[in-house]
């Protein structure tokens, strides 16, 4: 019955685990690195340009919102704007709900 059932061996005692601990803490410092490069880095990039976009807004800008309203910087106060939607419509948002700053004209193409 050997042929279906594998031998099981048990460790000696007080001898060494299989596996080195130093292996161990080179795979485990390889998979941070792989993750850093993977996800923590491209975020902090996709960040800083957020951060860029937002505070070079200004009163003019052509902008569509993370909700996809599109408008125009009325005004621009603190960390809100005010953005004119329609001929008699403008809202106050936060300044980080902007998605992106369209060419000039772009709303009025549309």
């Amino acid at each position: 019955m050997d042929f279906f059932i594998s031998q099981a061996h048990a460790q000696a005692a007080g001898a060494p685990p299989q596996g080195s601990v130093a292996f161990q803490m080179v795979m485990l410092l390889g998979l941070f690195i792989f993750f850093y490069f993977i996800a923590i880095r491209p975020q902090r990039k996709r960040q800083k340009e957020h951060d860029a976009l937002v505070n070079s807004l200004e009163k003019g800008d052509e902008v569509v919102m993370t909700s996809g309203l599109l408008g125009k910087i009325v005004k621009v106060d603190g960390d809100y704007l005010l953005l004119k939607v329609t001929d008699n419509t403008e809202l106050k948002f936060q300044r980080i709900a902007v998605h992106a700053v369209l060419p000039k004209g772009t709303l009025k193409a549309i």
